[in-house]
């Protein structure tokens, strides 16, 4: 099993900056995949940013591009998602996951594994 805690959540005005950390145990891999979704009330989660291909490729969703950074620290197990520009609709809470798929989309449906989420509220 895999446990996953998100931290650094929290609430800023628009244009400020978050960094998301998502610390991971347990069976681990360099081979998953791994990322940030996020969801807002009455929308579906959907993939913010993905690691896959051990590290080789990165995905980001279009309304991120520019603005979001995903990371890693393999020696520390942790993945981060730094947040610029943050812009009210960034507003949801967000999860990291990791998939035991090397070549993994950004469906939520890839995922097994889920932290519980930590809430980003930007207001304007």
């Amino acid at each position: 099993q895999v446990q996953l805690v998100e931290s650094g959540g929290g609430s800023v005005q628009a244009g400020g900056s978050l960094r998301l950390s998502c610390a991971a145990s347990g069976a681990t891999y360099s081979t998953d995949c791994i990322g940030w979704f996020r969801q807002a009330p009455g929308k579906e989660r959907e993939g913010v940013a993905i690691i896959g291909r051990g590290g080789s490729r990165t995905y980001y969703a279009d309304s991120v591009k520019g603005r979001f950074t995903i990371s890693q620290d393999k020696d520390k197990n942790t993945l981060y998602l730094q947040m610029n520009s943050l812009k009210p609709e960034d507003t949801a809470m967000y999860y990291c996951a990791r998939s035991r798929y090397y070549d993994c989309t950004a469906s939520a449906t890839d995922f097994a594994f889920w932290g519980k989420g930590t809430q980003v509220t930007v207001s304007s």
